[in-house]
């Protein structure tokens, strides 16, 4: 079998692993924004996350993994979009941010 050959299925295998490895943390960020919402009492529009980047980072250990971020959209009154992200580390998620607005006579300015 020609180099060439070898290559390309190696090619093909990693880009199928990174598909498939993809969904499954797509499915991890979408339960924890499901989870977030539910629990502030928000409602997850589209029920969906969109991924916003993927790069190698090290973890803990200094194991290179995949760190993902993903954006979603949710509602606290139903009437409008506010942007939410999570970011994982391999399967992990290392950070879920529901960024809520405060109405004016709540916030403060110092």
């Amino acid at each position: 079998m020609p180099i060439f050959e070898i290559f390309s299925l190696l090619a093909l295998a990693a880009i199928a692993w990174l598909w498939l490895d993809s969904l499954k943390a797509r499915e991890v960020a979408v339960r924890a924004a499901r989870a977030a919402c539910s629990a502030d009492d928000l409602l997850l529009l589209d029920d969906t996350v969109a991924i916003a980047n993927l790069k190698p980072v090290r973890d803990d250990d200094g194991h290179v993994k995949l760190q993902r971020a993903y954006s979603f959209e949710y509602s606290d009154t139903g009437n409008n979009r506010l942007q939410g992200s999570i970011v994982l580390l391999g399967h992990r998620v290392t950070l879920l941010n529901v960024g809520l607005r405060l109405p004016p006579e709540v916030r403060t300015l110092h």
